[in-house]
């Protein structure tokens, strides 16, 4: 299906208008969502990175913070039961090969048509199954790769590891306030992680595409991150190779994600750069 995004309504105060907003645009223009998940113990280390070098790799408008900063994302999360959201315990049982496993997602921040948005650059998986269902339906740049999380920072272990194309990146990590909390209205918090539009640009002269998701808003805290090896960001290109990482947050995570029908955006094509 073709379609241009819908315009986005006008500039909420909150971040309960921005998730409600959301919500209501994902209902009004894509129906029921295509699958459910939940996406849990989340870890999101930000990255600073030079704003031209970056938009050579980006076949979208980047979305800079407060105008003049470019940021790149890793989010470190796991994906639990996944499922289509039609046809209740038989399409729940089909899709169980593939229902919980190991990610990894590489993205910037980006606007359509005013709307902001989410570009995913690389995304690894832990499960072969999983690798080959993303690009078909979605678009998106998967790979696979090994990962190992011990998201436990209650009990004081917050670390992990992920391997791909023999890269890696490994990390521990401490959470500067136990008490977890929702990002305040207009911070970069809020800009970083309340996103609800993914876009998607899989291959040289094909069409763009974009999601919907909708998820309560995180529940988080600043972490302090002690990155022990990044080689997996820095081989993605040459934008990555001076990226300054900024700072993280942590997040047990979203349980009841919905997860939109892929669209194409119009007749606009695109070119893979990355």
């Amino acid at each position: 299906m073709s379609t241009q995004l819908a315009p986005p309504p006008p500039a909420p105060r909150s971040l309960e208008e921005v998730n409600l907003a959301a919500r209501r645009r994902m209902e009004e223009t894509g129906g029921d969502p295509l699958f459910l998940a939940g996406w849990k113990r989340a870890l999101f280390l930000h990255y600073e990175v030079e704003a031209g070098e970056l938009q050579a790799a980006v076949p979208f408008e980047l979305d800079l913070w407060e105008g003049r900063q470019a940021i790149v994302s890793l989010v470190a999360f796991t994906i639990e039961k996944m499922r289509p959201f039609i046809g209740g315990r038989w399409t729940k049982w089909l899709l169980a090969p593939i229902a919980t496993h190991g990610f990894l997602n590489v993205r910037a921040y980006v606007r359509q048509e005013g709307e902001p948005g989410i570009f995913f650059m690389r995304e690894w998986l832990s499960n072969r199954m999983a690798v080959r269902l993303g690009p078909r339906t979605f678009g998106l740049p998967y790979r696979f790769g090994t990962t190992e999380y011990d998201h436990r920072p209650d009990e004081g272990v917050l670390r992990g590891e992920v391997r791909g194309g023999g890269r890696c990146l490994r990390y521990r990590a401490t959470l500067d306030d136990a008490k977890l909390r929702v990002a305040r209205a207009g911070s970069r918090d809020e800009f970083l992680l309340e996103r609800y539009t993914a876009l998607t640009c899989p291959a040289a002269q094909t069409r763009k595409r974009y999601f919907h998701v909708w998820h309560e808003p995180w529940q988080q805290a600043a972490a302090q991150v002690r990155i022990e090896d990044d080689s997996l960001l820095r081989g993605i290109g040459p934008w990555a190779e001076s990226a300054r990482f900024l700072g993280a947050n942590y997040s047990p995570g979203v349980d009841g994600v919905w997860m939109g029908w892929p669209r194409q955006i119009g007749r606009a094509s695109c070119r893979a750069r990355v």
